[in-house]
């Protein structure tokens, strides 16, 4: 389901099932507001330090970046053909 298709379903949702809705959509917000000032960058910090923080984020989610992620990536077009 699409989001638009559950935005168009909501006119089917009675007054207490949207009252239900809304407070679960209130209460994730929240949690997301909580989860984003904890992740928020400090103005001391150094680019060193949001390096390793990033480093922890990577592990911690198991992403790992090999060699081969980044073949192939450049583009070797010679640019757009000038007439003179």
């Amino acid at each position: 389901m699409t989001l638009q298709e559950m935005i168009n379903s909501l006119d089917d949702l009675s007054q207490k099932d949207m009252t239900f809705l809304f407070e679960i959509l209130c209460l994730k917000l929240s949690d997301l507001e909580i989860d984003n000032k904890e992740q928020m960058i400090d103005d001391d910090d150094t680019f060193w330090d949001m390096t390793l923080r990033f480093r922890e984020q990577m592990e911690k989610e198991g992403i790992e970046f090999t060699d081969e992620d980044f073949a192939n990536l450049r583009d070797r077009n010679t640019g757009r053909e000038v007439t003179f």
